[in-house]
């Protein structure tokens, strides 16, 4: 099977067991990947330091460590770990979510099965606290067409689900320098250029799901930023004004209606609950 990259960075900030339970899980994928470009976006402290020297000894020669002097934001900082990526296929991952052993498996036999394909990705179950706790899924169109209408009003991709082809990112892309929603503008950049896309129907990572979410998404920098890489997609007519009308006004409500009115969107609407 094809050889490729992981794509992960740390920051700070992180929980060092949900770090170790990621970067852990893509480590021990069935087919494992032939590197894992991890990127210090800034120094991180001791505690993150000692789970990467911990995994780099259990699995010697895959983890290669790009250190940032300063913290550049997410999307820089993934561009530094594409210079380093040595494989065309790279798959994304984030440093609190859970892939599943077969994720990249699965990914790769995608990409086999079709080498016009340059992004896979697949629906995540999310969680909250406990793996176990499975409190929602998020569904995502599957084939290429239905990817690309979806696209013009809401992320096609489950961002940390990503595996694309690293010279598309380069020529299209690479990631903005967006404080927040970079993914979201790296997909419109790639299939506004006529990249060709699937998510696989399998649900093949953990999304960490808490409290936390909704205030990100509710911060005024997450919605500007989202309007804006949404205006430069209408722009250049790969959706329409009225798609962007709609996008527009749905950031402003989040932006500005009670927390609990995004829940009951969230929950009810954009997203179904999960029941075993």
């Amino acid at each position: 099977m094809e050889k490729y990259s992981v794509l992960q960075t740390v920051y700070k900030s992180d929980e060092p067991a949900a770090f170790k339970t990621s970067l852990e899980s893509m480590l021990t994928q069935t087919v494992q990947p032939a590197e894992v470009v991890l990127v210090k976006d800034g120094p991180v402290p001791e505690s993150l330091q000692s789970v990467i020297d911990e995994l780099d000894q259990a699995y010697p020669g895959i983890i290669v460590q790009v250190q940032l002097q300063t913290n550049v934001g997410l999307g820089l900082a993934l561009n530094e770990g594409l210079k380093c990526c040595q494989y065309e296929l790279i798959a994304r991952m984030d440093s609190d979510d859970i892939s599943l052993p077969t994720r990249c498996e699965k990914q790769l036999e995608m990409f086999a099965a079709d080498p016009e394909l340059d992004i896979v990705g697949c629906p995540v179950k999310e969680f909250k606290d406990d793996p176990q706790h499975i409190v929602g899924v998020r569904s995502v169109p599957l084939e290429n067409d239905a990817i690309h209408r979806y696209a013009r009003r809401r992320d096609p991709f489950n961002h940390p689900t990503v595996m694309y082809r690293k010279s598309k990112v380069m020529k299209y892309g690479p990631y903005g320098n967006f404080r927040k929603n970079q993914d979201s503008a790296l997909w419109l950049d790639m299939l506004s250029n006529g990249c060709k896309a699937a998510n696989c129907p399998e649900h093949l990572l953990l999304f960490r799901f808490d409290e936390g979410t909704y205030k990100k998404r509710k911060a005024w920098i997450n919605t500007k930023s989202l309007i804006q890489i949404r205006w430069d997609s209408c722009r250049r007519g790969f959706s329409s004004f009225w798609d962007f009308l709609i996008v527009a006004v749905a950031q402003m409500g989040i932006f500005i209606l009670p927390t609990f009115v995004q829940k009951f969107v969230y929950t009810k609407i954009l997203r179904r609950s999960y029941e075993s």
